[in-house]
């Protein structure tokens, strides 16, 4: 491992000798170390990007111009889309509506545009293809042509990647390599995404050498973001992977997987590519690590094409960790075998060692005649006293090494029972939430659907002012958000049944609080429920529940006086409700 390091080092420094900015003089090591630390903090870099989504709302809330509404929309949806994938589509079909509303057409086609954009990040190519065929090339102002070549590019690169069959990969990668073109012919020369895409086509052309020069001449140039910095160095991983240079695809994989983790983004590549590397180096506590994280981050996501790459490789990490653990079981297991054997043997000595005293004791007999044959003999039986005390030493040590080790064989066998149940219980939860979402994500469309139906039929047959009683109603609205509610309850209960009785177990029994139907919450319950989840703030509850702040803080203060104990101490103990299940 040392002279892998040394050659490592060897490498960086020729790189940076020659002006590669890329490659700093950072050891392989320290990025692996500077990883952890990162990821150890980034609850952190998620609080910072919540902090900017909830100031972004505030904005949304507080302005009534629509031109400024469909503009911080646009920023909103620009926060959500490596982050969660249904707020950044649930921004662009606001920004749609709003843009109608205006009725400047390059708005609308700006609004079509993100929509299309992170249907293609979640993998609905059909559709986004659709929705881009819609809109004319000729019709998009200069500001949005890049936008346009962009989507297409990345559709079609994606279509390639997948494609089971070499006539129709072929046709994908030429379509990709013609809005490549385009999009460098839109793009300033000097300008980031013109440096980003010319490395990828000079990638996709096999002249790795050519893409590390032009990119890391760039970045020598320019002062970059984190998220930029971690776009770069992913290409700069690819160009090192087509050279076979292992040491410095790691390198840019560490510095991308660095630069993803301070963005606070959750659909990203390094990070898998990463724990593959390591994975195929010996690596496996990190490898697992590492995917456990890609897979949780691409599941919150809801990254379809990132969850599809990650439960291609996810099974065979987890499968080569938990054989590595079994056959560290069986190394255990030979190593207990063989101090057995060994105890044997020296209880076997024992015995011996025994009958030699008695025989000595006969001698001691025979020769009581003469003093020097006793003393000789006495001689004798203290050598003999010694070596017994000396082997029943060693066999306290080696007993004592024997408890040691069958309690680790025992720690250890709870330790992987744990992780069968852990892993087991993850996947569970996992098809149960999918399926759920996936149904109530078919129901908002369904409703959608019908709404919009409703309207085309008042349109069509001039009902104007039904129409405007229609967008004036608010029943649709109020009906979703029983629902919502209703689903809510549904899901934490089903992750916490027990909440309701713990809750109460915490008030003073006469003022226990009894949701008005069987598996539901009532409003008490569910401002409790959010604290439950990590949500304290007043104002995020008041704005889940539709209701004033006011009435937030009334409900937590007259809640906290029915409290058993210490009422300051009630939410921090609601807070540890069903602690020890979820930790699993």
């Amino acid at each position: 491992m040392t002279v892998y390091r040394l050659i490592i080092l060897l490498v960086i420094g020729l790189c940076c000798m020659s002006g590669n900015a890329a490659n700093s003089p950072q050891s392989t090591d320290s990025l692996l170390n500077q990883l952890d630390r990162v990821i150890s903090e980034r609850a952190i870099y998620l609080k910072k990007k919540e902090a900017r989504l909830a100031e972004l709302h505030r904005n949304l809330a507080s302005t009534t111009a629509d031109k400024e509404r469909f503009d911080i929309l646009g920023n909103l949806f620009d926060e959500y889309h490596s982050f969660n994938a249904d707020s950044a589509y649930a921004m662009s079909l606001r920004q749609e509506i709003l843009a109608d509303r205006i009725g400047e057409k390059n708005l609308i086609l700006n609004a079509k545009m993100n929509r299309a954009n992170i249907l293609s990040a979640t993998g609905m190519y059909t559709e986004t293809l659709s929705l881009i065929d819609s809109i004319s090339k000729d019709e998009l102002p200069d500001y949005l042509r890049a936008y346009y070549f962009h989507t297409n590019r990345t559709v079609y690169g994606n279509l390639a990647e997948y494609s089971a069959f070499e006539p129709e990969r072929k046709y994908y990668e030429r379509l990709t390599d013609a809005f490549r073109d385009s999009l460098l012919s839109v793009n300033e020369p000097n300008s980031l995404f013109h440096t980003l895409i010319r490395a990828d086509q000079l990638n996709f052309n096999n002249r790795p050498k050519e893409a590390i020069d032009l990119l890391c001449g760039y970045i020598d140039e320019h002062e970059l973001s984190e998220h930029d910095k971690a776009i770069c160095a992913w290409t700069l991983s690819e160009s090192y992977g087509k050279l076979g240079d292992k040491a410095n695809q790691k390198r840019q994989l560490l510095l991308s997987a660095i630069s993803d983790m301070k963005s606070a983004v959750r659909e990203y590549v390094s990070l898998r590519q990463l724990a593959l590397l390591l994975y195929q180096e010996g690596d496996l506590d990190r490898a697992y690590r590492f995917l456990t994280i890609a897979v949780d981050d691409a599941a919150k996501c809801n990254a379809r094409q990132r969850i599809v790459e990650l439960n291609a490789s996810y099974p065979m990490v987890n499968g080569i960790y938990i054989e590595t653990i079994t056959a560290q079981k069986k190394d255990l297991e030979r190593t207990i075998i063989i101090i057995t054997v060994l105890s044997v043997i020296l209880v076997l000595l024992l015995f011996y060692m025994r009958k030699q005293m008695k025989r000595i004791a006969e001698s001691r007999k025979k020769l009581a005649e003469t003093n020097d044959k006793l003393n000789e003999a006495n001689s004798k039986l203290s050598e003999s006293n010694d070596k017994l005390n000396h082997a029943n030493i060693q066999l306290r040590e080696n007993n004592e090494t024997l408890n040691q080790l069958n309690l680790q064989l025992t720690q250890s066998n709870r330790r992987l029972q744990e992780a069968y149940s852990a892993i087991a219980e993850i996947s569970e939860l996992k098809e149960v939430y999918i399926c759920q979402y996936m149904d109530q994500s078919l129901a908002y469309i369904e409703m959608l659907d019908g709404y919009r139906k409703t309207i085309g039929k008042l349109l069509g047959s001039g009902k104007i002012d039904e129409l405007k009683k229609l967008a004036k109603s608010t029943t649709i609205i109020d009906d979703e958000f029983k629902s919502f509610y209703a689903q809510f309850d549904k899901t934490f209960l089903n992750l916490f049944p027990t909440f309701v009785d713990d809750f109460n177990s915490l008030l003073l029994p006469e003022e226990a609080i009894i949701p008005k139907k069987a598996g539901s919450l009532n409003t008490e319950l569910r401002i409790f429920a959010l604290i439950r989840l990590g949500i304290t703030d007043s104002d995020k509850i008041a704005k889940f529940l539709r209701y004033s702040l006011t009435t937030i803080y009334n409900y937590r203060t007259k809640v906290r006086n029915k409290a058993k104990g210490d009422r300051n101490q009630l939410e921090s103990e609601i807070a540890k409700i069903g602690q020890s299940s979820s930790s699993r």
